[in-house]
C-alpha cells in the first residue's frame, strides 16, 4: 500500500472515530434533554392537579360547609350542597373521584357513597389504597400543606390520574378544618404535554442534527486538513525542497526496500564537476537554477520506476532496480551523462555540465545501503580522478575514498567507538644497536574491512574538525603507554605524528604540555613529527607552534624528508631536533649510487645544521650497515621490528631482524 492511500486510509479512520467520539456527547446530551422535558411534562402535570384542586376547594367544597371542624361530623345539609356542588364535576369527568376526610382520616363524605374508616373502604381502582391518616402525604394536607402525586390508573378507563391531598378552608379565617382528596383525569394534560413534548423533541432533535452536522463538517474539514498538513510535512521531509527530488532519507529508504525484497539492481553517486565555479562566479542563484536543471534532465532520462535523489549539495543519486548486469547499468548511466553534458543556459551564460558517476551493484557489491553506497561513492571518486566520468566498482581495483563523506562518517564512529588502536615501531641507535625510541602509529580495527593503516583513512580526517580531537587522543594514549613503560624499566622516547592542522590551531604546544604533565612522562621523551609534504606556504603559524613546543622543551623532526617541498631554509627556521629521511631513498642506497649520494648529502646536512638523522624502511641488514657508514644517528624498519602494541615490544638487544613483507605505512 502506498504512503498517500496509508494517509487517506488514517485519515478515514481518523474521521470515524471522531464522528464517533463526537456522536456520544451529542446522544448524552439528547438524553438529558429528553429526561428533562419528560419530568417538566410531569412537573406541569402535577402544578394542573394543584390548580384544579385549590379551584375545586375553594369554588365547591368551602362554600358548601358550614365552617366546622369536619370531626363534629357533615349535616344532611352540607351532604346535600355537597353533592350538587360535585355531581356536575363527577358527571362530566373532570373530578374522578372526590373524598373529604376529617384529621383523624375518617372519610365524611365521598362521590362514591363510600364512608368510614380508613380499613373499611375499598381502594381506588387500579391498586392504589386510599391514602392513610398516618402517611406523609396526608399529614402534610393536614398540617396545611398540598401533596400532588401522578397515580398508576390502569383500572380506570381514562388510564392515569393525578391525586392530590390539601386542607379544606371553609371561611375567611383561612383554618384549615379538613382534608380534601381528589383524582383528577391526567390524559388532558397527558395529551396537551404530549403535544408539545413531541414539538420540543422534534426541535430538539433537528437541533442536535444540526450540531452533529456542523460538528461532522468541522471534524471531516479538520481531519482533511490535517491529512494535507501530515501529507505535505511527509513529502517536506523527504524531498529536496530546491528540486522536488527525493532526499538522502527517501534514497536510503528505496534502497533499503530494494534490497529486503532481494531483487537485483543498481546504486548511482552523480558528483558535478566544478559546480563551486559555477556559483563563485555567477551566484547561488545561478547555482540553483543549474541544480533544478540537472534534476529535471535525469528524471527525464532513467526509466519509469527508477529513483533520483538529490543527496545534498552538487551530489545525486540514482536507484535503478531489476539490473543484475552493471554493463546495463552503464549503459544507462552513459546516457545520463549525455543528457547532462548537452549545453544549457544560466543567467545568459552557456554551459555544459559535466559529472563525475559511479555504480555499484547489489548484491553483488554490497548488501546493506551503507555499504553500497561507500561503494558507488567510491567508484564515483575513481572517476573523478580517471579519464572516464562513469566508473562502475570493482574490488580489485577500487577502494573506498579516503575523502568520501561516508568514510569520514566511518571515521568519526571509530574515534567515538574505541576502534582506533596505537602499535609501536622501534627506533635503533645504529651505533650502539639498542633501542631507544619508538614511533606511534595509528591504527583502525575497522569493523568490515579489518585493521587499516593510516594512509586509508588519515586523509579523511585531515581537512575536518575532528583532526584536533584525534591527535589529543593519539598524545593522550602515547603518553600513558610512555609512562607505563618508564614503569617497567624502559626508557624510549615515543614519536607522535601531529597534523599542520594541529600546528596552526591556538594553544596546541600548551595542550601537549599540559597532556604530558597529565601523564608524568618529562617533555624531552616526547618527539613530535610533521610531514615535510603537508608544510604549508605560509610557515608563519605552524613555525611559532614548533618554537613554542621548543620551548617547552619538546622535540621536532620533519618527516618524510627529500619527498617533499621543504627547502633549506625550512631547516635553518623551523625550530627542529631531528629530520627522518624517507623510504623512498632509503630501501635503495646498497644497490642504487643516486639514492646512497642523496641520503649521504642529506646526512650531512642535517648534521651541518645541528640535526640528528633517522632513516626510515630499513628492511635489510646490508641497508642498516651502509646507514651506519655514513653516520646515519637512528633507523627503523621491518628488519628491527614492525609495529606492535608496546607490551609486545622488546629491547632491541633481544630483536631478530624481519624478512621483508609487505608492511603499513
Amino acid at each position: 500500500m502506498s504512503r498517500s492511500r496509508q494517509t487517506r486510509t488514517g485519515g478515514t479512520r481518523l474521521f470515524a472515530a471522531y464522528a464517533a467520539a463526537s456522536l456520544v456527547p451529542v446522544v448524552v446530551l439528547g438524553a438529558v434533554l429528553a429526561a428533562g422535558i419528560r419530568q417538566d411534562a410531569v412537573d406541569r402535570a402535577l402544578e394542573y392537579g394543584r390548580a384544579q384542586a385549590a379551584v375545586v376547594e375553594e369554588m365547591a367544597i368551602g362554600p358548601a360547609l358550614r365552617g366546622q371542624d369536619l370531626r363534629t361530623g357533615l349535616t344532611q345539609a352540607e351532604r346535600e350542597r355537597l353533592s350538587a356542588a360535585t355531581d356536575l364535576a363527577v358527571f362530566r369527568g373532570s373530578i374522578l373521584r372526590l373524598r373529604l376526610r376529617d384529621f383523624s382520616g375518617t372519610v365524611l363524605f365521598a362521590d362514591d357513597g363510600a364512608v368510614g374508616e380508613v380499613g373499611s373502604l375499598p381502594d381506588y381502582p387500579g391498586g392504589e389504597d386510599v391514602v392513610p391518616s398516618t402517611g406523609p402525604a396526608f399529614t402534610l394536607a393536614a398540617a396545611g400543606g398540598t401533596d400532588v402525586a401522578l397515580l398508576d390508573g390502569d383500572g380506570l378507563a381514562v388510564g392515569r390520574v393525578i391525586r392530590v391531598l390539601q386542607p379544606i378552608v371553609a371561611d375567611t379565617s383561612g383554618r384549615s378544618i379538613g382534608v380534601l382528596e381528589l383524582l383528577l383525569p391526567y390524559d388532558t394534560v397527558a395529551a396537551e404535554v404530549e403535544a408539545a413534548t413531541t414539538r420540543t423533541y422534534w426541535r430538539l432533535g433537528a437541533g442536535l442534527g444540526v450540531l452533529y452536522l456542523v460538528i461532522g463538517a468541522i471534524s471531516w474539514s479538520t481531519t482533511r486538513r490535517l491529512r494535507r498538513q501530515a501529507a505535505q510535512a511527509e513529502h517536506d521531509a523527504l524531498h529536496d525542497p530546491l528540486t522536488g527530488l527525493a532526499n538522502r532519507e527517501l534514497f536510503a529508504r528505496r534502497v533499503d526496500a530494494e534490497l529486503g525484497r532481494g531483487t537485483p539492481g543498481a546504486v548511482v553517486l552523480v558528483d558535478l564537476d566544478r559546480f563551486k565555479e559555477v556559483n563563485d562566479t555567477l551566484g547561488h542563484h545561478a547555482g540553483d537554477q543549474l541544480l533544478r536543471e540537472v534534476g529535471t534532465r535525469l528524471s527525464a532520462t532513467v526509466r519509469a520506476g527508477d529513483t533520483v535523489a538529490r543527496l545534498g549539495g552538487d551530489e545525486f543519486g540514482l536507484l535503478l532496480p531489476g539490473l543484475d548486469a552493471a554493463a546495463d547499468a552503464r549503459e544507462i548511466v552513459e546516457r545520463v551523462s549525455d543528457a547532462l553534458a548537452a549545453e544549457t543556459v544560466v543567467d545568459g551564460v552557456p554551459l555544459a555540465v559535466e559529472a563525475s558517476c559511479g555504480i555499484a551493484m547489489h548484491p553483488a557489491d554490497a548488501d546493506d545501503v551503507e555499504t553500497l553506497m561507500s561503494c558507488a561513492d567510491a567508484a564515483m571518486y575513481q572517476g573523478k580522478r580517471g579519464a572516464s566520468g562513469v566508473v562502475v566498482f570493482d574490488r580489485r581495483c577500487t577502494a573506498p575514498s579516503a575523502h568520501s563523506p561516508a568514510l569520514q562518517l566511518e571515521a568519526r564512529r571509530g574515534l567515538e567507538d574505541g576502534d582506533l588502536r596505537l602499535h609501536y615501531q622501534p627506533q635503533v641507535d645504529l651505533a650502539t644497536g639498542r633501542t631507544v625510541g619508538v614511533e606511534a602509529l595509528l591504527r583502525w580495527q575497522h569493523p568490515r574491512r579489518g585493521l587499516l593503516g593510516p594512509g586509508e583513512f588519515l586523509p579523511a580526517l585531515e581537512q575536518s574538525g575532528v583532526m584536533g580531537a584525534l591527535t589529543e587522543w593519539v598524545l593522550h594514549r602515547a603518553l600513558a603507554d610512555c609512562a607505563a613503560w618508564t614503569a617497567a624499566g624502559e626508557d624510549w622516547t615515543v614519536s607522535v605524528n601531529v597534523s599542520v592542522r594541529n600546528l596552526e590551531a591556538p594553544g596546541f604546544a600548551a595542550t601537549v604540555a599540559r597532556l604530558a604533565a597529565a601523564a608524568g612522562v618529562p617533555p624531552s621523551r616526547l618527539h613530535l613529527e610533521v610531514t615535510e609534504t603537508a608544510l604549508p606556504a605560509d610557515l608563519a603559524a605552524a613555525s611559532a607552534c614548533l618554537a613554542d613546543l621548543a620551548a617547552h622543551g619538546f622535540g621536532a623532526a620533519l618527516d618524510d624528508f627529500g619527498v617533499g617541498f621543504a627547502s633549506l631554509s625550512h631547516l635553518r627556521s623551523l625550530a627542529l631536533t631531528e629530520v627522518k629521511v624517507d623510504r623512498a631513498f632509503v630501501t635503495g642506497v646498497d644497490a642504487h649510487a643516486k639514492d646512497a649520494a642523496v641520503v649521504r648529502s642529506l646526512v650531512e646536512l642535517a648534521h651541518g645544521l645541528g640535526l640528528s638523522v633517522c632513516a626510515e624502511g630499513v628492511e635489510t641488514p646490508e641497508v642498516a650497515d651502509w646507514l651506519r657508514s655514513v653516520g646515519c644517528d637512528r633507523a627503523q624498519g621491518w628488519h628491527f621490528s614492525r609495529p606492535l602494541p608496546w607490551p609486545e615490544l622488546t629491547r632491541a638487544a633481544d630483536l631478530v631482524p624481519a624478512l621483508p613483507v609487505e608492511v603499513l605505512p
